[in-house]
């Protein structure tokens, strides 16, 4: 049995009723993203998408395939520490509550272990969003509050089987989830990421949830997705008899749009309660601004310099990667001059993005905000 209750930050006061906010996924430099990320946040802006879409073209017809950016990838402009304090940040200063942050990167758990080194933070779950292949393509599991002693052998297995050479899927769930403070959960279920299309993606992850419900304690919903789809995992978890969890999946600077309140004063506790099948999510008033406005903030963020980089990758090109036919990785600002014709149609065609009073205009044509209602 399951008990999930949806909160609004415009109809409450989350700390008369709550003691904890916790943030749950959200990534830092520790994450390698693949450039079709971006490029798929990008057409979502006509205007980008009209310069991306004439690319595509240019490159079908130089190369004689389509475009392909398996090969790129780019790193979030965070450090583990910085991603840490806009998530306690929020929940401390603007929502008054104690924080409970979860640091999430793809395949890696290098920032929250970092994090341990850290008086303040030496309490931070060890966390991933680990990549599971399946049934032609690929879900993120969001795999929280792993024992530190153990996190680096663990992450040796979900590695393994990430690159198709591992334990079976059944058997890593099994012992996962035999630890009771680890939280097991479906990130952004309905998110068509591999572009089977959205019906045979939407089916696999049905049949993905049905083998391994046992394994599964929460569905997402996600701060970077459109509501439409986030309110079609309501119908999977109830499916499931399952809870639905809080999942922001920040990339630069804006800190997570959901939170999850809670009693618990430790992220163990808040674990138990989610196993338990009890969830509170809260939606802020971010969230509920334009998600393409917010998509074009956030993608300003990541082209754009970061001063204060941990690794002093300054400049966007500094923190983008590919990886040539030679199998030596460069960062494009190596590229520069012999860029390869993939990547520097794209980043041509995210140019108009740089133009300092793109943002205001895109701003005044895209107001329309989307519905968010239970």
């Amino acid at each position: 049995m399951s008990h999930t209750r949806i909160y609004f930050e415009s109809e409450m006061s989350p700390s008369r009723h709550f003691r904890t906010g916790v943030s749950l996924h959200s990534h830092t430099l520790h994450s390698k993203e693949s450039l079709g990320f971006v490029y798929r946040l990008a057409k979502r802006i006509l205007p980008v998408r009209l310069a991306l879409e004439r690319g595509e073209a240019r490159y079908r017809a130089t190369a004689g395939v389509a475009l392909d950016l398996q090969r790129a990838w780019w790193t979030p402009p965070m450090s583990a520490h910085q991603a840490w304090a806009i998530e306690t940040g929020q929940i401390a200063d603007h929502f008054d509550l104690k924080p409970l942050v979860s640091l999430s990167d793809h395949d890696d758990i290098e920032a929250p272990m970092s994090l341990h080194l850290l008086e303040s933070c030496c309490d931070a779950p060890v966390s991933v969003e680990w990549t599971v292949p399946y049934g032609g393509t690929f879900f993120h599991i969001g795999v929280h509050n792993l024992p530190a002693e153990r996190a680096r052998a663990i992450m040796h297995d979900l590695e393994e089987f990430t690159g198709g050479n591992g334990k079976p899927l059944r058997d890593i769930f099994e012992n996962l989830t035999t630890q009771r403070d680890v939280l097991v959960v479906f990130n952004h279920a309905n998110w068509d990421e591999a572009g089977i299309g959205e019906a045979a993606h939407r089916e696999t992850a049905r049949r993905f949830a049905g083998a391994y419900r046992p394994y599964l304690h929460a569905f997402e919903l996600n701060g970077l997705r459109p509501w439409q789809e986030n309110r079609t995992v309501f119908d999977l978890a109830q499916r499931f008899g399952k809870p639905l969890i809080s999942g922001g999946d920040r990339h630069a600077r804006e800190a997570n749009t959901l939170l999850n309140l809670t009693d618990a004063s430790t992220f163990s506790e808040f674990v138990e309660e989610i196993r338990q099948g009890f969830s509170n999510v809260l939606i802020t008033k971010q969230y509920c601004e334009p998600l393409a406005v917010r998509i074009l903030e956030s993608l300003q963020e990541i082209l754009g310099d970061q001063d204060d980089h941990a690794y002093g990758w300054r400049r966007w090109s500094d923190r983008a990667f590919y990886l040539g036919d030679d199998g030596i990785a460069r960062s494009l600002t190596q590229w520069i001059g012999d860029e390869p014709l993939a990547v520097r149609l794209l980043t041509n065609g995210i140019g108009v993005l740089r133009h300092p009073h793109f943002l205001n205009v895109f701003r005044a044509t895209f107001a329309r905000r989307e519905e968010v209602a239970l």
